[in-house]
């Protein structure tokens, strides 16, 4: 069963989580994509109920009914996950995010190292190099590009930007209708509801995230789709160089969204590695 908890923080802000329970079970805290709800997805709900982890989700500030984080940075996921885990009395987890919630899961194990087992990133930016090159490969990079001229820029060109269907892959496509499709209808309706939520997400990703990738001592596990359009393989052998205990999983085959078949197995990696 999923218990939705409305938290209070200490800056008087609210978060939205959800958690699957069992005191005693190894714990998985996910970070969920730009855009969605934060509440959490029936694939991944299955998949740790088979392997018998306790599974908490959340929506980052501007999502799901969280309190907006005016100039919020990708470390800032940290300090609320701290905040989360107190309250639902987890002192050790690990932590998994798929595309815009790979930087975050990768802030909690650089910020919180002694709380955090592990790290699984899928088809997740890595930090913003300065250069052009960083955007090479995706397909529609609008919105990162809009970022870079501050806020108010990336929320000038959501007035009018549209979802390139190049970005996605036949595999991307046949996901979303199978196994996947409760993502594609949370997303849809994240983007609609909580369009600040995406323009905060993209801001944050290229300015400082407030942490350096060096300093991720957890194990780290990069999965990574091959024919990704929307957050190139070159992000990820950036990850894998920069974060000292990290591993790559290259799937040639998958796009962005089909790489997130491999979260069974990744969640399989995290209890017999890195836990």
């Amino acid at each position: 069963m999923v218990v939705r908890r409305e938290l209070r923080l200490v800056d008087g802000r609210t978060l939205c989580a959800y958690d699957t329970g069992g005191a005693e079970a190894p714990a998985l805290v996910w970070h969920h994509g730009s855009p969605q709800s934060g509440a959490p997805l029936t694939p991944l709900v299955e998949a740790a109920a088979r392997r018998g982890l306790r599974l908490v989700t959340y929506g980052r500030p501007s999502y799901g009914g969280s309190t907006p984080q005016p100039g919020r940075d990708v470390a800032s996921a940290a300090g609320d996950v701290a905040q989360i885990a107190d309250a639902l009395g987890l002192d050790r987890f690990a932590v998994m995010g798929a595309s815009g919630g790979g930087p975050p899961a990768l802030a909690c194990a650089a910020l919180m190292p002694e709380r955090v087992s592990g790290v699984v990133c899928l088809a997740g930016l890595a930090p913003y190099t300065g250069s052009a090159d960083w955007f090479d490969g995706m397909v529609n990079p609008g919105g990162p590009r809009a970022a870079l001229e501050g806020r108010e820029a990336r929320a000038r060109y959501a007035e009018t930007a549209e979802f390139d269907e190049r970005s996605f892959t036949a595999a991307d496509y046949d996901i979303l209708a199978g196994a996947w499709k409760s993502l594609g209808e949370d997303a849809g309706h994240a983007g609609t509801t909580w369009p600040d939520g995406l323009i905060d997400d993209d801001v944050a990703s290229v300015k400082p995230w407030g942490f350096e990738l060096e300093q991720v001592e957890a194990p780290v596990l990069v999965v990574q789709g091959g024919q990704d359009r929307v957050i190139p393989a070159a992000h990820a052998h950036q990850l894998v160089r920069g974060c000292p205990r990290a591993e790559l999983w290259l799937r040639p085959f998958d796009g962005h969204v089909s790489v997130l078949g491999a979260v069974p197995v990744a969640m399989d990696w995290l209890l017999a590695y890195a836990t």
